[in-house]
């Protein structure tokens, strides 16, 4: 695979946390000038303020993360759910139609998500948080298809068990139920390491992947196919 990035000016969003930092070093070692951005999403005119700043940008990385809720599916209630959508769906649409003026006069340019396994298998206590991811994985679906014939390639990463800072701290790791649940759920038998996954998203990212739209790449160990 290619994952040569030299010359593209790529934004990556919430770059402080998830799969940012690794994202941002990967990308800069391959030839790409970083523009990471660390601001929260929540209020509807910082995606558009991010990137009119930015300027010219070949390629967007949604990068978004909040805690998983653990709630049963009956306890669930409106402010739990409204949150999880709130930080995770809603900044998605707000990016993307503020990149898309530069990027369909150029009839070029790649969004990639991102996004989590969470919503391609069941897990309990996690129905907000796998609603709120499998929103995400549908968005990309859809406007990737759409966006297409302009030249723009929107994919999606779907990822669990891949160490990062955010999903699997130091403490987590540390305990043995977890290495026990790793070895017996996970195929691969050990977290996908975040070079290993930030190697894949900067090979969606180049042009080496202009064939692929609006599709859902599980990165998971095996967990999720």
């Amino acid at each position: 695979m290619s994952t040569s990035l030299d010359g593209k000016r790529i934004l990556i969003t919430q770059a402080e946390t998830f799969m940012g930092p690794s994202l941002c070093k990967v990308f800069a070692t391959l030839g790409a000038t970083v523009i990471a951005n660390n601001q929260l999403l929540d209020n509807p005119n910082v995606p558009a303020e991010i990137v009119t700043s930015a300027g010219h940008i070949d390629v967007l990385v949604i990068n978004l993360a909040v805690p998983a809720p653990f709630t049963k599916v009956q306890d669930v209630d409106d402010l739990e759910w409204s949150a999880a959508f709130k930080a995770l769906v809603d900044p998605m649409p707000r990016l993307v139609s503020a990149i898309l003026p530069q990027m369909l006069a150029r009839q070029s340019g790649k969004i990639l998500l991102m996004g989590s396994a969470a919503a391609l298998r069941g897990m309990k206590r996690a129905s907000t948080y796998s609603a709120a991811r499998g929103a995400q994985l549908a968005y990309v679906q859809a406007a990737g298809v759409e966006l297409a014939p302009q030249g723009i390639q929107f994919n999606g990463i779907a990822q669990n068990f891949v160490d990062n800072p955010t999903y699997f701290p130091e403490e987590i790791k540390a305990k043995s139920t977890f290495q026990e649940r790793l070895r017996r759920e996970v195929p691969l038998g050990r977290l996908v390491s975040m070079a290993e996954d930030a190697q894949f998203a900067a090979y969606l990212c180049s042009d080496a992947a202009d064939c692929f739209v609006g599709q859902v790449f599980p990165v998971s160990g095996g967990w999720a196919t």
